[in-house]
């Protein structure tokens, strides 16, 4: 909240002076920012997490924004890409991290993958952005899968 005041005049300690004559809460800026986080997320805002981030940037031309397989390039694929949101499904209702680790990361690999379709993600990642590193690929992989774990249809 900001108040106009004038010199010397209001409350001892209520915020902090601004040139001009104006106070301002001391802890307003940090409660706007919080704000304004919760709302955006509750209007539906892009979830800014590393899974989704790598998710965007590659997974989402395929499988789509939503994972359900209806991304842009889906229909040129010589296999169509699977629905993300259902790997619960498939599975009883449990979403099998490991398993699907092991198929991002390529050692268990599946129909479409590792091909010129869908690179085998754990050789993919292993690049200067990773510095070559095997432990933070591995994490990024993690990450993508945290990522489809909250995908998954109620």
């Amino acid at each position: 909240m900001i108040e106009a005041t004038q010199a010397g005049s209001g409350p001892v300690g209520a915020g902090v002076r601004r040139p001009g004559g104006c106070r301002m809460r001391r802890g307003l800026p940090v409660g706007c920012l919080l704000l304004g986080l919760v709302l955006a997320r509750a209007a539906g805002g892009e979830d800014r997490s590393p899974g989704a981030s790598t998710f965007r940037t590659h997974c989402a031309r395929c499988h789509g924004a939503d994972g359900r397989g209806e991304g842009p390039l889906s229909d040129n694929l010589r296999y169509h890409p699977p629905d993300l949101s259902q790997i619960a499904a498939r599975h009883g209702g449990s979403f099998p991290t490991e398993k699907v680790i092991r198929i991002v990361d390529g050692r268990s690999p599946l129909k479409g993958h590792g091909g010129p379709d869908m690179p085998v993600w754990g050789d993919a990642f292993k690049n200067a952005d990773t510095g070559y590193d095997d432990r933070r690929v591995r994490e990024k992989i993690r990450d993508v899968v945290e990522y489809l774990r909250t995908l998954q249809a109620k």
